[in-house]
């Protein structure tokens, strides 16, 4: 493949490829996709938003999931590169842009799980097995993040087992939680549903889009370590269309589970998952208290413990299959000169990007121990912040991910694509057009939440729509989520540019794979 780009006049990237290790299957990919799709982090926001959420899951996945997929698909199958997004994008729009976007994109991680992940881990453990207050919450946190960073620096032959171990604790947690959900309607009954909830709107569209979209994205994590697979031509879009089908099952199902079982006024967007499983496993020991607080005994209790420790397995997991994919992708872009070069080693131990983990581990440690000050210990603010901010940082990426296809098609006509989404130059234009459209309106309603609220005659006020936590305070919101971005924006811009300024006047760095000749040199693409 790099010989076949080569010879169509495109440059190819700096990167070692001596300290690869094959060790990546087939099932593997499968099982990465799965962790990084199925983000139990977001289930609890989208069931809060009542039964129009099911509605809107169903629309997005036909106007955004299955383009997305499909997109991806093509990408991996025709450009199967080490680094994934970078190097897709770098083929399509050059090192600049290509070097600022994959920071963004990478920065996404350690915000996310810093963030985002880490609370949603200590409220299940709070509300199954004991509070973690204060100091212990900083301490649990820690242990959360670096247990990822010692999991993405392992050897590959250790670390794939990490979306293995994932992908079960979905597939048992929530087959168990809908199964136990079926008990809990047939024993005590379940909510009354009418036609008339499932009606899509456009105060719902707003707040939902965001979400879904996020629960939608984390196809091309794979494909950051396409080198390492084994004829990764066919097996990232295998694993991307397997992975699609079964995520989406396993996203809508437990959706389904906590509207049957909640009353609408009792899910809230941090605990709604957690609180549904806690009601529905009074079925086998416990009652829900007149205050509407649950209780779990006996046999309930212990199924209890076990689900919590099954979900924060499946939270860390999510975290680690990112950063296995964004840190790999952001390391081969630093090899590449957009980033310091320190950053673009790849361990010859462990055939992985330690140092860049490293940076990972440090990043998230900041932004959890910056977010429990920021918001005063104030978990559902803490949650609404670091989601929001985490998606942001992903839909800037993916403005330009979607866009590839058609520059890629155009750039790039003989390559050999094993998979080619069907319709020609209409069916890529169908694929990129509506993604790229929902991805930038999403952006655009993370940082001003409601734009379009009272445009067309719903009645409502744009500071209706802001997150939990965040009521009436339209500017603490919106700087909370502009200044980080800006910054990462800016640290993105500094990474490309010191990478130049380490690149310039350097002779590049001839590598060889398997006794092969170098597989490319510097251009003026640079």
């Amino acid at each position: 493949m790099p010989d076949q780009i080569t010879a169509d006049g495109s440059d190819f990237l700096q990167v070692d490829r001596t300290k690869l290790k094959r060790g990546l299957r087939r099932l593997d990919a499968f099982f990465v996709l799965l962790c990084s799709l199925v983000g139990l982090d977001t289930i609890g926001s989208l069931a809060a938003a009542g039964h129009e959420a099911f509605t809107w899951l169903l629309i997005l996945s036909v106007a955004f999931f299955i383009p997305y997929g499909l997109i991806v698909a093509e990408l991996s199958a025709t450009f199967p590169l080490e680094g994934g997004l970078y190097t897709w994008l770098r083929l399509a729009f050059g090192k600049p842009l290509a070097g600022v976007v994959q920071a963004v994109y990478w920065l996404s991680n350690p915000v996310w799980v810093g963030g985002t992940l880490c609370v949603v881990a200590m409220e299940t453990f709070g509300k199954f097995v004991h509070p973690l207050p204060g100091f212990w919450s900083y301490v649990a946190g820690l242990v959360f993040i670096w247990a990822g960073v010692l999991s993405t620096s392992a050897p590959v032959r250790l670390g794939r087992w990490v979306p293995v171990v994932g992908a079960w604790a979905r597939i048992v947690l929530l087959g168990f939680f809908f199964v136990s959900t079926v008990v809990y309607g047939v024993s005590r009954g379940t909510q009354p549903l009418h036609g008339a909830d499932f009606a899509p709107t456009y105060v719902g569209f707003i707040a939902l889009v965001p979400v879904i979209v996020f629960t939608f994205v984390g196809f091309e994590v794979s494909s950051s370590a396409a080198e390492e697979m084994e004829q990764p031509q066919r097996t990232i879009p295998l694993g991307v269309l397997r992975s699609g089908v079964l995520s989406f099952v396993m996203v809508a199902a437990p959706i389904a589970g906590i509207l049957l079982v909640l009353p609408g006024d009792q899910v809230t967007g941090l605990g709604g998952f957690i609180d549904a499983a806690k009601a529905v496993f009074t079925v086998y020991g416990g009652e829900v208290l007149p205050d509407g607080t649950v209780e779990l005994t006996g046999f309930g209790a212990v199924v209890g413990v076990i689900s919590a420790v099954g979900l924060i397995v499946a939270l860390f997991t999510s975290g680690v299959s990112w950063a296995m994919g964004e840190c790999r992708a952001q390391a081969t872009a630093c090899a590449d000169g957009t980033g310091p070069r320190f950053f673009g080693v790849i361990s010859a131990k462990h055939g992985t990007p330690v140092r860049i983990n490293m940076l990972s581990g440090v990043l998230a440690t900041g932004v959890m121990v910056a977010a429990f000050n920021f918001t005063n210990g104030d978990t559902g603010k803490y949650f609404s912040a670091g989601l929001n901010l985490a998606i942001s940082l992903t839909m800037l990426a993916y403005l330009f991910l979607f866009l590839c296809l058609p520059v890629l098609r155009r750039k790039f006509p003989h390559a050999p694509r094993p998979f080619r989404i069907p319709g020609g130059r209409l069916g890529v234009w169908a694929a990129s057009i509506p993604t790229t459209a929902i991805v930038a309106y999403t952006l655009l309603q993370l940082i001003w939440p409601g734009l379009g609220l009272g445009w067309f005659g719903t009645g409502d006020q744009s500071d209706d729509a802001l997150p939990s936590g965040f009521a009436d305070q339209r500017w603490p919101y919106t700087l909370a989520q502009v200044v980080p971005l800006a910054a990462l924006l800016l640290i993105g811009v500094a990474f490309v540019a010191l990478g130049r300024r380490q690149t310039r006047g350097a002779v590049p760095a001839r590598t060889r794979s398997e006794g092969t000749e170098p597989v490319g040199s510097r251009t003026s693409s640079e």
